[in-house]
């Protein structure tokens, strides 16, 4: 796995194929519109008292029906509510919710973008060729629980983490990289955007941008920066993250990768043999690589 500034051009030609065979991304502007506002303000870590420089919320409209119309969504969708929000807390995950998970996975798994990841991993010996097993290593990295929290229970996946998002001993928030449950907490009024993160004046963010930088508070808590992808479908950023995963041993892998218009760096950590978080971080888009 590369290190430092290179892009890594296998990688990326990988993550460009998947871009194209995702028919399931919504389109900016028709499927769902963005409204970015300001410029977030620097917080440092742990201090949750940030500026507002955004009004509004980020989305100002999202087509619901379409998302419910797409298998791969609407699965997605029903596994949002089945998790405690705090760690320390166990997860008791019932029937229903292991057949959630299940149902998740088949429908991804379906995919163009899904079946281009796993012949990819085959080739690279890194994923069963057996789809069954397949998904079983699926399930293991992204569904197994596990204790993130040294209290004992087992508190914890990958899953959680980076698409539902976690706060740890009410101080800090953790994961939430996703686009589906950041809409879905804004318009509870859970959420609130303060504006995106930009490098400098040239780099300013687009609405019709598929990867943001921003910051936000969630109960009272702020994270001052976070990666996402916006209008993906949950089958393209699992792919993704998982390939990175299967690639690398690492406890902690950045790659650069050049992606449609974006150039990014994919952050993926282990929680031992189980993914504890990944996301995007956004270096410059619409070809200004800085």
């Amino acid at each position: 796995m590369a290190k430092g500034q290179c892009t890594n051009q296998e990688l990326s030609n990988l993550l460009n194929e998947l871009w194209k065979l995702d028919v399931n991304r919504m389109k900016p502007g028709r499927d769902y519109k963005i409204n970015l506002q300001g410029k977030a303000g620097f917080v440092s870590e742990g201090n949750n008292s940030a500026r507002d420089c955004a009004r509004a919320p980020l989305f100002s409209y999202v087509n619901e029906n379409k998302l419910k119309s797409i298998d791969t969504y609407a699965y997605f969708i029903t596994l949002l509510d089945n998790y405690e929000t705090s760690t320390g807390v166990a997860e008791q995950v019932t029937k229903e919710e292991l057949q959630e998970n299940n149902l998740f996975l088949d429908a991804i798994l379906k995919t163009e973008v899904m079946k281009c990841a796993h012949r990819y991993l085959v080739s690279k010996g890194r994923a069963q060729s057996d789809l069954v097993q397949f998904k079983r290593q699926l399930y293991d990295i992204w569904f197994k629980l596990y204790r993130r929290d040294k209290s004992g229970a087992e508190d914890s996946c990958g899953f959680e983490h980076v698409f539902v998002g976690e706060t740890k001993h009410g101080r800090e928030i953790m994961g939430l990289h996703n686009w589906i449950q950041f809409y879905n907490l804004e318009k509870q009024n859970i959420v609130d955007y303060k504006g995106y993160k930009a490098r400098d004046k040239k780099d300013t963010p687009d609405e019709d941008d598929h990867v943001l930088n921003l910051q936000f508070s969630w109960n009272g808590l702020v994270k001052p920066v976070g990666g996402c992808f916006i209008g993906v479908s949950p089958e393209f950023e699992v792919a993704l993250y998982t390939i990175i995963f299967f690639l690398s041993g690492e406890h902690m892998t950045n790659v650069k990768v050049k992606v449609d218009e974006y150039l990014l760096e994919i952050v993926v950590y282990r929680f031992g043999r189980y993914i504890g978080t990944s996301y995007p971080k956004l270096i410059s888009s619409n070809n200004r690589d800085l």
